[in-house]
């Protein structure tokens, strides 16, 4: 039976949660992009999630204020989305 330590580990696929005051509720454009608030860096989708969550629940009542997974991994490695 082989160890934990040698079984083999889910690939490791970054996501970044960020997120400010955008010019239009609508958009992804942000108003002053050096005041974007940068969450953290999440090695699973799931983490990310529960990340972003938790900062756009504490802003639900300002529609300027949004929050967004960034998929780091697909832009690290953009050929690997096809494998």
């Amino acid at each position: 039976m082989p160890s934990p330590e040698s079984a083999p580990q889910p690939k490791q696929l970054l996501h970044l949660v960020m997120g400010g005051r955008v010019k239009d509720p609508r958009s992804l454009e942000f108003q002053d992009p050096h005041s974007v608030h940068v969450v953290g860096v999440y090695p699973s989708y799931g983490e990310a999630e529960d990340a972003w969550r938790t900062q756009a629940q504490r802003t639900v009542d300002d529609a300027e204020m949004k929050y967004v997974i960034v998929h780091l991994h697909k832009l690290l490695d953009p050929e690997a989305e096809g494998k």
